[in-house]
């Protein structure tokens, strides 16, 4: 018998969450994924030495402020990281705007386009690049105006059905609603319940927005994120996408047990009708749900933290 990860990956595309190179070549997913918090793990492994100096001196022969060249050089160094595992990976590696812009439409809209153009220098096209922003409602207004340029986006920190919804909406390429976070404020907020398998919240929130979707004939890609867990990756079998970490991909691998199909498209169903949003009524949504309100605020706020790490590492070079 095949082993689960084997088994998933007949009925869901498996993308690695991860900026290790190494552990994608061990693994093999179709796509990858990578984050600041990512990057900064990245830049501490002695392999991506070179990567940081190129990243250093491509960056030091620009003009522009200190603040500029740092922000030049880490998204150089995200580039080249997503260079170096789209050399391993056949589909696409999603790359993530400034969290720092979350809010600004016109500033989001600026760094995709760079990221784009320094990927198009490298000779890689758009058709095998994602661009990450946050499901904040500037977040998506950004990515529903990328998608017209051609540019496709992953809608990350994403919490609430509302978000989900909006981005579908705004005709996004693909989401990321982040399980294991999910699952994380409710243990903290509802202390002693029972949250194992179907009773998780994240999974419950994962498989309501892949019904709508296909209830509804959405193309927005649904990718499980987030992860904290095996049983919440095997309860999500069959979703469109599953971005997962190195360690629960190795789990994954050593278990040799039948792995039932969970979602499908054919069997969805949904009593949520599609509706159009606007920033009011995306926002009232939004503030109505305090545990998607609050995980976006904080995750924004630990990706702009790590950013500014990576950023303080690259002025030491």
């Amino acid at each position: 018998m095949e082993n689960q990860l084997e088994q998933l990956k007949q009925m869901t595309t498996v993308v690695a969450d991860t900026g290790d190179i190494e552990a994608i070549k061990q693994f093999k997913p179709i796509d990858a994924t990578t984050n600041p918090s990512l990057l900064l793990k990245a830049s501490a492994l002695p392999a991506y030495a070179s990567l940081l100096n190129q990243a250093k001196t491509w960056a030091g022969a620009k003009d522009g402020s200190a603040a500029e060249i740092l922000s030049n050089m880490t998204q150089k160094f995200a580039v080249l990281i997503g260079l170096e595992i789209l050399k391993i990976v056949p589909g696409r590696i999603s790359t993530e705007v400034d969290a720092r812009l979350s809010y600004d439409v016109d500033a989001t809209l600026t760094s995709a386009r760079q990221l784009i153009h320094l990927y198009n220098e490298a000779c890689i096209a758009n058709d095998r690049i994602l661009i990450k922003t946050a499901a904040t409602w500037e977040g998506i207004q950004a990515a529903k105006q990328l998608e017209k340029e051609g540019i496709n986006c992953n809608l990350t920190l994403l919490f609430g059905f509302g978000q989900a919804a909006a981005c579908a909406d705004a005709g996004v390429y693909l989401i990321s609603p982040f399980v294991g976070r999910i699952l994380d404020w409710y243990k903290a907020n509802h202390a002693g319940q029972d949250f194992s398998g179907e009773n998780d919240p994240g999974v419950q929130s994962v498989s309501k927005i892949y019904n709508f979707y296909k209830s509804n004939d959405y193309k927005t890609i649904v990718m499980g994120a987030s992860f904290r867990n095996i049983g919440e990756i095997q309860s999500l079998a069959g979703c469109d996408r599953l971005t997962i970490s190195p360690g629960l991909l190795q789990e994954l691998s050593e278990l040799e047990q039948p792995l039932e199909q969970r979602l499908s498209a054919k069997s969805a169903t949904s009593d949520q009708k599609a509706s159009a949003y606007d920033a009011v009524s995306f926002a009232e949504e939004l503030s109505s749900d305090a545990m998607a309100s609050e995980k976006l605020k904080t995750g924004i706020e630990g990706f702009v933290a790590d950013q500014i790490k990576l950023e303080q590492l690259m002025a030491k070079l």
